[in-house]
């Protein structure tokens, strides 16, 4: 495997620096984040540290992106962009649309040839009614990876933390079940899994056994933690707002057995990329401390993965 960070996390640093602070710090790769040019939707999100439209149109530009990588020594794993492809906004959702297509475009020209998203839901709508909607709206999106040899790997988040994504979520592919009715609707060999266990935690979910039962399938892998608060969620119980009764850490940090289930990865012969996702708050509020996140963060897990 081999050992990467997010980028998002270093929101203000240039492309340049970022991979300044990979290098520096040892790390294999990073899954660089590339939402549309100055367009934040919210924490995590908004971050650019490649501007895709422009790798499309200025050869020079997507010569040094890749050019500063192999100086570096530092891979790129993915093209990252988390949106919700199936917003019931029809404006919004031809603009995430759209760039998702660009990204794949740029992946391909970068010869990163992956891309690392969401499904996507309507957050008012069943399952069955985002199967539906699945149906009609990614086909052309994996025609066209197909087309360009670029795979696709669907984070199991649930996107589900508070009033504002309340009661559906908007992420779809929340759990092994939804999974397979995801690929039973998309057939192909270019759509697959960017893997968090910390996901599984609050859901109540075994996140070792789907690294076996969807081994084929598992194309990026996230490394971050969730620790729940069984007092908090004594009071109110699983069907409260997540984030009232759990919260994201940094790797050992909370309730993933990461021996388990990066045995289970080795097991499976998983050699790819995987990359540390920092959302601890813990570990907001200056430079210094992001960093110190990332320092942690690969110290730990440098205990499974070298």
């Amino acid at each position: 495997m081999k050992l990467g960070f997010v980028s998002a996390i270093l929101d203000g640093w240039t492309y340049e620096e970022m991979m300044d602070v990979a290098s520096e710090m040892g790390f294999q790769c990073v899954e660089v984040a590339c939402w549309p040019q100055g367009k934040a939707e919210r924490r995590y999100a908004g971050v650019s540290h490649i501007d895709v439209e422009k790798v499309l149109t200025d050869d020079s530009y997507a010569k040094h992106i890749l050019d500063y990588s192999r100086a570096k020594k530092v891979e790129i794993s993915s093209l990252a962009f988390y949106p919700n492809p199936l917003t019931p906004d029809l404006k919004k959702r031809s603009e995430t649309l759209a760039h998702l297509e660009t990204l794949i475009k740029a992946s391909a020209k970068l010869g990163v040839n992956m891309v690392t998203t969401f499904i996507g839901r309507d957050q008012t709508k069943t399952v069955e009614e985002n199967l539906e909607l699945v149906g009609q709206i990614w086909p052309p999106i994996i025609k066209l990876a197909e087309k360009l040899k670029v795979r696709i790997g669907i984070e199991n988040c649930p996107m589900l933390f508070g009033k504002d994504q309340w009661p559906g979520g908007q992420n779809l592919f929340t759990s092994p079940a939804n999974w397979q009715k995801v690929f039973d609707v998309l057939k192909s060999d270019n759509l697959g899994i960017n893997y968090d266990p910390s996901h599984f935690i609050w859901q109540m979910i075994d996140y070792v056994k789907p690294v076996r039962q969807f081994k084929d399938k598992i194309f990026h892998v996230h490394f971050k933690d969730i620790k729940l608060y069984r007092d908090k969620l004594d009071q109110v119980g699983i069907m409260a707002y997540p984030l009232d009764f759990m919260a994201p850490k940094l790797p050992n940090y909370g309730d993933v057995d990461w021996a388990a289930f990066v045995g289970a990865l080795t097991d499976i012969g998983y050699d790819g990329y995987a990359c540390i996702e920092v959302e601890d708050k813990a570990f907001e509020g200056s430079r210094e401390k992001i960093l110190d996140s990332l320092r942690i963060s690969k110290k730990y897990m440098e205990n499974f993965v070298i």
